[in-house]
């Protein structure tokens, strides 16, 4: 299967929502990928953290960012990050090229003041396609 990232994204950054997100990070990223040729069979990941599994079923792979503020991310790439305290759900956000978009579009990689001030911060995986 074929993944078109243009697609993706495009898709990811038009549906995105106006200022911040309404916890449909999972649905957002899904519908994107798609939009862009990806056949999930009826079998989607209930939540962020457990869309790894789901990407690289897809043919993405996990690669190394050891510093998300100094590497350079690829229009495509998704991150895939475990959830701060007091939550489960974990979150997950495709880059555009510019942005990291999930349901809306991020700040940064962190997705929010709670991933971004806790510490240590959410372990996390970023896939490339």
């Amino acid at each position: 299967m074929s993944i078109d990232l243009k697609s993706f994204t495009k898709h990811l950054r038009s549906y995105a929502l106006p200022k911040y997100g309404k916890g449909r990070c999972g649905e957002y990223v899904r519908k994107a990928l798609q939009a862009g040729g990806a056949k999930f069979n009826g079998k989607y990941p209930p939540t962020g953290k457990e869309y790894g599994p789901a990407l690289e079923m897809l043919g993405f792979h996990n690669i190394t960012v050891d510093d998300p503020a100094k590497f350079s991310f690829v229009e495509g790439d998704v991150m895939v990050m475990e959830p701060y305290k007091g939550s489960t759900a974990g979150h997950v956000a495709a880059y555009d090229g510019k942005n990291w978009i999930s349901d809306f579009v991020q700040n940064d990689f962190w997705a929010g003041p709670r991933y971004r001030n806790q510490k240590p911060r959410p372990t996390y995986a970023v896939y490339r396609y």
